[in-house]
């Protein structure tokens, strides 16, 4: 006699009809058609930006319709195979059948993520920028720690990371970074990192091997394409022009081409050594400033500040989001969602997934909890 796998298939079919909502898949269908016409015009290269937009639009919905159609259709196969095994009494299938539903479930777990995703921003580049804390020179240490962990993560995401500049420490580490992570949904991840990060190890500097507490601070926001509103007067703005310097340019030289440049209004300060001529580094340096006074004037705007800026602590003790203990025992935990895990190795290779996960659904269990 066949295993009943009935309750199997209702849970999966009530989770793909709950990713059609999320995916907005009606939406989507309407919406495709439109973005074909448009990638049809023959004019539409004339306006380049734009044309990219219209490319990266289509191929977005493109995924998400495809990924919503297979769901379908594996489910479908694994049903009817079902029903084919029940009428005929073969027990032989229920292994293939078992295994096309948990495949399923693991698809569905992965996309999932998604229905966590409920700010416009989310699915965004994200300007990302590192600063050294309290710890000295294990500070800055760690600092370069957590770019290179970051940088695994992104690798492993299918994201990319580009460093735009880089302040060297006084004797090893970074003071810090400023890096773009592109990629959708970039902004809406990495958000779940932003704060402030808790080293305890035994120092590598320390002539005594003593323990030590380090820390270092990690900022987001997410990477707006300029509408237009955001007015910026030239003399608001301060540019200076150094020597490139240090191991985050791709393309580091000898020459005064990287760029920063600082809001007088606000102070913000951005800086970028990582593209071939200064002007591409003014260019580049630009687009982040105007990232940052987006999310400042968004923030300004809203009452719910916390959503996109989060709270902004010290670096240093007792304002970490998350601890990672490499001595006298192992473990990272988030200090937010009670995540935690005894393979730190893994983590600062680029595991962060599951911290990133965990703080989303938590982030959504405490909006649901506001609301009501």
């Amino acid at each position: 006699m066949v295993r009943d796998f009935s309750d199997d298939l209702a849970q999966v079919r009530q989770r793909i009809d709950e990713a059609e909502r999320y995916l907005a898949v009606a939406e989507l269908r309407g919406r495709r058609p439109q973005l074909e016409t448009e990638m049809s015009r023959p004019d539409l290269w004339d306006d380049a930006e734009e044309a990219r937009r219209v490319q990266t639009e289509l191929a977005q919905v493109s995924d998400d319709l495809d990924t919503y159609d297979d769901l379908v259709r594996r489910y479908e196969d694994g049903e009817t195979l079902f029903e084919l095994a029940e009428e005929e009494g073969d027990d032989s299938v229920e292994a293939e059948i078992a295994q096309s539903l948990a495949a399923l479930a693991e698809r569905l777990d992965t996309l999932e993520l998604r229905s966590l995703f409920t700010d416009p921003n989310d699915e965004l580049d994200a300007v990302c920028e590192i600063h050294a804390g309290a710890g000295g020179t294990d500070a800055q240490d760690w600092a370069e720690m957590l770019l290179r962990m970051y940088r695994r993560w992104a690798e492993g995401r299918g994201l990319v990371l580009e460093v735009e500049s880089v302040t060297e420490g006084s004797e090893a580490g970074i003071l810090s970074a400023e890096f773009i992570v592109k990629g959708r949904y970039a902004f809406g991840q990495l958000k779940a990192e932003r704060g402030v990060h808790r080293l305890v190890r035994i120092s590598p500097f320390d002539n005594n091997a003593r323990r030590q507490t380090a820390f270092a601070s990690l900022g987001v926001v997410p990477l707006i394409e300029d509408d237009g509103e955001l007015r910026l007067d030239e003399k608001d703005l301060r540019i200076d022009v150094y020597r490139s310097s240090g191991a985050g340019g791709q393309h580091v030289n000898t020459t005064d081409s990287a760029v920063r440049i600082t809001h007088l209004p606000t102070n913000i300060v951005v800086s970028c050594q990582n593209e071939r001529s200064q002007l591409q580094n003014r260019d580049r340096a630009m687009q982040m400033l105007r990232a940052k006074l987006a999310q400042r004037q968004r923030e300004e705007r809203e009452a719910e500040m916390a959503k996109l800026a989060g709270e902004q602590k010290k670096v240093e003790w007792g304002s970490q989001i998350r601890s990672y203990v490499l001595q006298p025992y192992q473990l990272v935990k988030d200090e937010r969602t009670g995540e935690q895990t005894s393979s730190v190795t893994g983590v600062l290779d680029g595991d962060v997934q599951p911290f990133v996960e965990a703080y989303l659904r938590w982030q959504r269990e405490q909006q649901v909890t506001a609301a009501n």
